[in-house]
């Protein structure tokens, strides 16, 4: 017999013994997964970066450009679109305005928040070892009211967008500067980091996929100078929020790769992202964007899910608790409305120049600005300040002060609540074990009672069986994995041990499952209704990595990034806090703690965008790429092969 024979006779018996095995199998009752179609893998090709678009939307900003581009193109993140039929009522979707603000408790708690922020200030000691004095706003309100402004030039030069050719939308500064009195609605696609889905015009899914849509095609085509049919020789990079809707991810990529006709795509989470533009292989990344704050422990480029958290405040909410401090001391612009884009604009950029977390910056200060509107003239407005520079920016780490009532504040990463077109998902998976377990405990229990003393076998058989028990939170079980994305209920919401040592004891395992979720349930919800300060939840999301060793390297490098926190002197002014606030165990074992908020000298608004850009060039990436024939094909099933984190 030659060696092909044998191999081949070999090969048969194999076979023979796979069948007897599966035989044996269905005999027990052991139901095998049904094996989801095989994917092919794409053949390995050279990427051009210079091919590669890199995609970062925010609430307010877009920012997008090839890999190969040393900064991205950076535009408002809105659209004007004319109206359909004459006498349309005109809409806007709100700025600086938000739910929440208008409530009878609102102005109580705002009083409240800024009496913790004066303790605050009073209590640390300057660097001359001095307490810093307050300044009252009625000592700069009785100058403030007398003034009067300076005209500077009888026209301010500033013009309305020419609408005259009656364009269908507008993009960006453009759509920011069209006339009130012209018939366009103003559309700002996103909101606090997620598809601004809302009830009024413009709001559905589909409309606001078609803003997205309008918006990244204009910047393609106008300043990357990328003809929209030459889109299917060029790749994408999409950048995520860390916590992320599943559905709405999936309706972009679907408009990326079939109605722009992109030929592949990579998704990744924004805070992985910026580890990659830094150059740091660990990090607590603290994203503070306009409209959203979002904290993350990454560790050699996986984001642990457990230490994500959201919090539904940011930037524009500090520059509206600015413009109420203004009012008190008096402010001599005594026309600006928050409900007029460019007072908005005017105020985004008073935040950013007079600003700031210097305590050793104190007293009374002249300052000045000036105003520069359409078919108005140029004025210059003094004014005088005291504390409310300092006051403003500390709103972010007493939140009460931003005055929302009644609003969802924290957002933790909840499960999937399962698709239909990703049938083989982690219900799937979890709906086939329990079976399993199920199956393999009776059989255990059929042993144990068929031995002498099996009682007692049976009874330590059944406990170790309860595949529930190992689904509860740090505390009343074995703990919530964040690595596979199995082991949880529907609906069920991630916890780190914080939640689950602090929140629910571990001595309560014995009750009810469905009454322990309910519990569970409740106790979130009033968790996520707290709005919790910034240093408070940078040291919650490190709490919720799983060993000292993992939160001493997150400690020792807390990377800030992002437009809303660019204030002087945040750096020391955070770090002060975080040690004061740090657990007493962990000062003992931390070397040092680093506040980082501008590696190598970089702008933090680009740097989660330049991570984009190095992920482009990266080899590794290569089994990353979802390619438009897999997608039309098999749609959100690639984003739970290729995606580099959890889906």
């Amino acid at each position: 017999m030659t060696q092909a024979d044998k191999e081949q006779d070999n090969g048969k018996e194999k076979e023979k013994d796979r069948e007897k095995e599966k035989e044996k199998e269905q005999q027990r009752g052991v139901k095998r997964p049904i094996a989801p179609p095989v994917i092919p893998e794409p053949l390995q090709e050279q990427i051009q970066s210079n091919f590669v678009v890199v995609i970062h939307p925010g609430s307010r900003t877009l920012r997008i450009g090839r890999a190969t581009d040393t900064q991205p193109v950076t535009i408002p993140h809105v659209i004007a679109r004319r109206h359909k039929q004459s006498g349309q009522s005109r809409y806007e979707d709100a700025w600086l305005l938000r739910g929440g603000l208008n409530k009878p408790e609102s102005n109580e708690q705002r009083q409240n928040g800024l009496k913790m922020v004066d303790q605050a200030i009073w209590s640390k000691k300057m660097s001359n070892g001095v307490r810093r004095t307050p300044v009252l706003s009625e000592q700069a309100r009785a100058y403030n009211c007398q003034i009067r402004p300076a005209v500077l030039d009888s026209s301010s030069r500033v013009k309305w967008t020419n609408t005259n050719h009656h364009p269908l939308h507008l993009v960006g500064e453009e759509a920011l500067n069209v006339n009130p009195s012209d018939c366009y609605n103003i559309h700002w696609p996103m909101v606090r980091g997620q598809l601004n889905v809302h009830t009024g015009p413009g709001g559905s899914l589909s409309a606001v996929l078609a803003d997205l849509e309008t918006i990244w095609s204009h910047v393609i085509q106008k300043h990357l100078e990328i003809p929209l049919k030459d889109l299917k020789y060029y790749r994408c990079i999409l950048l995520v929020p860390d916590i992320y809707n599943r559905q709405h991810i999936k309706e972009v990529v679907n408009m990326l790769l079939l109605n722009m006709n992109f030929s592949a795509i990579i998704v990744h989470q924004e805070s992985v992202c910026a580890t990659f533009g830094s150059g740091l292989s660990s990090a607590c990344v603290v994203d503070v964007g306009d409209q959203k704050t979002s904290l993350c422990c990454v560790e050699d480029g996986v984001s642990h899910r457990n230490s994500r958290l959201c919090l539904a405040y940011g930037g524009s909410d500090v520059t509206r608790t600015f413009f109420w401090l203004l009012q008190r001391a008096g402010f001599p612009y005594r026309d600006c409305q928050l409900s007029n884009r460019l007072d908005c604009q005017l105020l985004q950029h008073l935040k950013e120049t007079f600003c700031h977390l210097n305590q050793d910056i104190s007293g009374l200060q002249d300052h000045e600005f000036q105003t520069r509107f359409p078919e108005a003239p140029a004025l210059l407005y003094q004014v005088r300040l005291g504390d409310e520079k300092l006051q403003a920016p500390m709103g972010l780490f007493y939140p009460t002060t931003f005055g929302i009532v009644g609003q969802k504040m924290t957002s933790l990463q909840y499960r999937s609540q399962g698709d239909s077109e990703d049938p083989h998902d982690e219900h799937y998976l979890l709906a086939t074990q329990s079976k399993q377990d199920q199956s393999s405990k009776s059989t255990g229990d059929r042993k144990a009672i068929s031995r002498p003393g099996g009682g007692l076998d049976g009874e330590m058989s059944s406990q170790g069986g309860i595949g529930e028990l190992s689904d509860l939170p740090r505390g009343c079980g074995s703990g919530i994995g964040g690595g596979s994305g199995g082991g949880a209920a529907q609906g069920e919401m991630e916890l780190g041990p914080a939640h689950g040592e602090c929140l629910i004891g571990a001595g309560e395992v014995e009750e009810p499952l469905s009454a322990h979720l309910s519990r569970k349930t409740a106790i979130m919800n009033q968790f996520e209704s707290k709005a919790l300060g910034l240093d408070k939840a940078i040291l919650h999301s490190i709490d919720c990595c799983a060993s000292d060793e993992t939160k001493r390297k997150m400690y020792s490098s807390i990377l800030v990034v992002g437009g809303g926190l660019m204030f002087h002197g945040v750096q020391e002014f955070l770090l002060h806090r975080i040690i004061n606030k740090m657990p007493p165990s962990f000062r003992r074992l931390v070397d040092n703690v680093e506040v980082i908020t501008r590696p190598k000298d970089m702008d933090p608004r680009l740097i989660s965008w330049k991570g984009g850009a190095v992920l482009a060039c990266l080899d590794t990436t290569q089994e990353m790429w979802i390619h438009h024939r897999e997608w039309q094909r098999f749609g959100v099933r690639m984003l739970r092969e290729r995606a580099a984190f959890v889906w």
